[in-house]
């Protein structure tokens, strides 16, 4: 990655002239071929992306690998149609074939119209991620001596430690978006991520434990004073030494207390989805039609928040140009929003939140979460596990999958413990939690005080595009939720 890239704040007309080899002019020309079949929309997405990644297995730093990505998407919406076309020849010849495309496939709708660039704003109003070119990428050697002591001090935790594997990727995004609207916007994002896991064997059997962390940080972040990445080395070893110890799951429907954090990532698939707007408008989703009503119990309070300095999910402006904001969803137990791209925002007669979001140039947009998190209650966390007499504690979740149209949603718990008595027992592996997602909501007897978001790994999956995001929770009992487990 150069060093050359220049930090925020980002001027959109010196990014299109600089990176693009463009200008105005060749935008309005583009966006004006759009329109000419009465299209209601159109706008074009570039990017350039530069993407470095190492990664350590079996003791040796085995791979390095630095890639550039660059293009436009050029997009032309009219009624409920999408046109969508992209290219990774940003010249002016590529993007009139691109917008002709677009144009094409959606072709209906109102007048054409002239666009005028001119009086846009230039620049986001916010730097959410104040990070340099030279503070991102530190030397190669440098990130190789962290991957090595990754692996000394995960190994140091306990001898049954029989391998480890862990991979720093580094890169910088940045984007320029133009719409028929007459807006002009730039944005420089940087993305930091590590990712550790460890295995562990005795007597035959193995186990693992996966860790990791970043955001929109600089590469000191893992690095530094605070040493996180030696912290998360440890950790990933320790639920790898704790699941090799663990009993079979018991089943049944039993009451769960999720721990803070990660576990968060059930509520963003089993609840998050659910309230995106596509599938709300097409009634779809299980919280279709539901506005004002009572979806989960009064102590809920369901935030996606775009604007968390440095967070994974955290942007200045999405995938379309609007910039991010804290939407409340659901407030005290009332469905009061849903997360809105402008297609859908325009269909259901309500603005856009800024949850506009697209994989890569070679994407149009979706409404995507950004950072999910239900807020903070009042209850001490361990006042929540000593009124649990029997039940199990899910620290952390491994893979899942919901299904939108009905919120029920399969989970399986990578650390989990008994609860016996009110104490934290014996651990448990081979847990999956069953159950739905609307339901849950509603058995949610205690929140928190503790409310915690992820250390910074969280990917969404939707209609086949990634997207990086961030997720959280307080300690919560919820009363009643099928286990499946593995005991005979």
């Amino acid at each position: 990655m150069s060093n050359s890239l220049e930090p925020k704040p980002v001027s959109a007309p010196q990014l299109l002239a600089d990176r693009f080899g463009l200008d105005v002019d060749a935008l309005e020309a583009t966006l004006g071929t759009a329109l000419a079949r009465r299209a209601d929309f159109a706008d074009l997405f570039f990017e350039h992306r530069a993407v470095h990644s190492l990664s350590l297995e079996e003791q040796l730093v085995k791979k390095a690998g630095q890639h550039v990505v660059q293009g436009v998407g050029v997009r032309v919406l009219a009624g409920e149609k999408t046109g969508y076309a992209f290219s990774d020849d940003v010249s002016s010849d590529s993007l009139r074939l691109a917008a002709e495309n677009a144009r094409a496939i959606a072709s209906e709708a109102s007048s054409s119209r002239a666009v005028d660039l001119r009086r846009a704003t230039p620049r986001p109003s916010r730097d959410l991620y104040a990070v340099d070119s030279a503070a991102l990428l530190p030397p190669l050697a440098e990130r190789a001596a962290l991957l090595s002591r990754i692996d000394r001090e995960a190994r140091a935790v306990d001898s049954r430690i029989c391998n480890v594997m862990a991979s720093i990727g580094v890169e910088e995004r940045l984007v320029l978006i133009a719409n028929s609207e007459g807006e002009l916007v730039a944005d420089r994002q940087p993305l930091v991520r590590l990712s550790i896991t460890c295995l562990a064997e005795d007597g035959g059997r193995r186990e693992q434990g996966t860790t990791g962390g970043g955001g929109r940080v600089a590469f000191s972040f893992l690095a530094g004073d605070e040493e996180r990445a030696i912290r998360f080395a440890r950790e990933a070893a320790r639920q790898a030494i704790v699941n090799l110890d663990a009993e079979e799951a018991p089943a049944g429907e039993m009451t769960v207390v999720l721990g803070p954090g990660w576990p968060g990532v059930l509520l963003h698939e089993a609840v998050g989805h659910g309230l995106e707007g596509d599938f709300n408008r097409k009634g779809t989703s299980a919280f279709a039609k539901l506005m004002g009503e009572r979806v989960a119990s009064e102590l809920c309070t369901v935030v996606d928040d775009g604007t968390i300095a440095s967070r994974r999910g955290s942007l200045n402006v999405d995938d379309e140009g609007t910039p991010t904001q804290r939407n409340v969803l659901i407030e005290k137990g009332r469905l009061c929003g849903y997360l809105q791209d402008r297609l859908n925002a325009r269909l259901m007669g309500v603005p856009a939140t800024g949850n506009g979001r697209r994989e890569s140039f070679m994407h149009y947009p979706l409404p995507r979460m950004t950072n999910t998190f239900m807020l903070a209650g009042e209850d001490a966390p361990e006042d929540i596990l000593r009124s649990v007499d029997r039940g199990l504690y899910a620290v952390s979740f491994g893979g899942g999958q919901v299904d939108i149209t009905n919120g029920r949603f399969v989970f399986s718990a990578s650390e989990a413990y008994l609860i016996e008595g009110g104490k934290v027992g014996r651990p448990v592996k081979g847990a999956t939690l069953i159950g739905n997602g609307p339901e849950v909501l509603k058995r949610i007897s205690r929140v928190g005080s503790d409310l915690a978001l992820d250390e910074g790994i969280g990917t969404c999956g939707k209609d086949g595009q990634s997207v990086p995001v961030g997720v959280g929770l307080p300690t919560l009992r919820i009363d009643g939720i099928t286990v499946g487990g593995t005991q005979a």
